[in-house]
């Protein structure tokens, strides 16, 4: 992705989001850029809430994906995600007090525009069981049985993001 790419999808208010729901602004770049304000949110969400242990929270895989956090007008971080060379994306997480605002769609739609602009064919990614219909609703599907991973059900789903002719 480009820089000028970057900067189109980086501070843009957040399309869609539901009235009433908070201001965004949203910065893309690399774990070194946004380690600090990516992290907040995870363990917010990921060690604190759902009570994953911390040592399984960070991997080999933040430092080669593309980051995309969600900010506040304050430049709070609300939500993040990633996404990986592979395609996959992950650690979608959006803190409690703003779910279901719009913010995890903002960045859901950030990642796919990355991995468009890249070229990918299909996205995966691991779904906490909770979060199945909402990455159904951005035209997710849920492929396989459900399994545990790190003590919470998933389903792994699938995006196609070829362009039927």
């Amino acid at each position: 992705m480009s820089g000028s790419q970057k900067s189109q999808l980086a501070n843009q208010p957040a399309p869609g989001r539901k009235r009433g729901g908070p201001e965004l602004s949203v910065r893309v770049g690399d774990w070194k850029q946004l380690r600090a304000c990516a992290m907040a949110v995870r363990y917010a969400v990921f060690v604190r809430e759902q009570g994953i242990p911390a040592q399984f929270e960070l991997d080999e895989h933040d430092p080669e994906a593309v980051h995309a956090v969600a900010f506040d007008p304050c430049g709070v971080p609300l939500g993040t995600g990633r996404l990986l060379p592979d395609g996959h994306i992950g650690r979608m997480a959006v803190l409690r007090s703003v779910r279901g605002q719009g913010v995890g769609t903002v960045i859901l739609h950030t990642l796919v525009a990355i991995a468009r602009s890249r070229g990918k064919h299909e996205l995966r990614l691991h779904a906490q069981l909770t979060a199945v219909p909402f990455y159904e609703r951005q035209g997710f599907v849920a492929i396989g049985e459900p399994y545990d991973e790190v003590g919470i059900m998933h389903r792994t789903m699938v995006r196609s993001l070829r362009v039927d002719v």
